[in-house]
Parts: structure tokens; C-alpha cells; sequence
């Protein structure tokens, strides 16, 4: 396992099973229209700089998320959650915080609800993205 930082979080990931994982894995299957939005600003690369780099490093396509939820729509968008998850451990749980950006807020975590991981290999955790993005789906798609 390789010892990395991720913003405030200090981890250890093993890159080879995690990018092995999403070699094989589909992208995010919700075909409803707010997982729509999500995945269309996926393939026209409209996600935060930030999150393209540390996803290409890891070797994740962005569409590949594992979990993808829109929590509210806002003045100037929409709050989207989404995670990836990552083979391996988190090395400072206890004391390391989220960070929040003039892009979004990110941590790594423990997402109870694995829907779009399924035999993904133990130990892990999940990056996790708090961003408002914009809506990009013309309204009778």
C-alpha cells in the first residue's frame, strides 16, 4: 500500500486493487434524470479540476462513481454528493476534517451504503465529494 495524502486525510491506498476494481466495473447505473445530469457533466469533463486530477490519479473514470445522490437544487446549481471508493485504509479517521474548497467540500469516509460497489475488495473507504454543479439536461430528456 502506498501512504498518500488526500487533502486532510492521511491514507494508505492500494492502487493496484482499486484500479483492477474499476477496470471491470460499470458506470454509475441510475438512469434517473438527476444521476443523468450527473453522469452527462461526467463525459463533458464539467466536474471540479480538482476532482478530475485525484480520479486520474487513482485511475477512475468519473463516471464510475459509487454513489451519486442530488441533495438539493440551489441558486446556482445543484448540491450533488458522490463517491468513489478506494482499496485501503484511513490513516488519521479521528482527527482529520473535511475540506471545503471554493469548488465543493471533500473527506474520506465510511459510506454505509455500498450500491454501486459490489465485490469490491476489503479494507476500504470512500472519497467523498459535496459539490453544487450545474444542470446541463434539457428539460424534456
Amino acid at each position: 500500500m502506498q501512504k498518500r495524502h488526500l487533502w486532510d486525510f492521511e491514507v494508505e491506498i492500494d492502487e493496484t486493487a482499486t484500479s483492477d476494481w474499476y477496470l471491470t466495473s460499470e458506470p454509475w447505473g441510475c438512469d434517473c434524470d438527476d444521476c443523468c445530469n450527473f453522469l452527462e457533466l461526467c463525459n463533458r469533463n464539467e466536474l471540479p479540476e480538482a476532482v478530475f486530477t485525484i480520479l486520474k490519479e487513482l485511475n477512475i473514470a468519473p463516471d464510475k462513481a459509487t454513489y451519486v445522490c442530488e441533495i438539493l437544487p440551489k441558486d446556482n446549481g445543484h448540491l450533488y454528493q458522490f463517491s468513489y471508493r478506494i482499496a485501503g485504509h484511513i490513516l488519521n479517521e479521528d482527527t482529520a476534517k473535511s475540506t471545503v474548497a471554493d469548488w465543493g467540500e471533500v473527506r474520506c469516509c465510511h459510506e454505509p451504503y455500498p450500491y454501486g460497489a459490489s465485490g469490491f475488495p476489503t479494507p476500504h473507504f470512500d472519497l467523498e465529494f459535496w459539490v453544487t454543479l450545474p444542470w446541463v439536461l434539457e428539460e424534456n430528456q
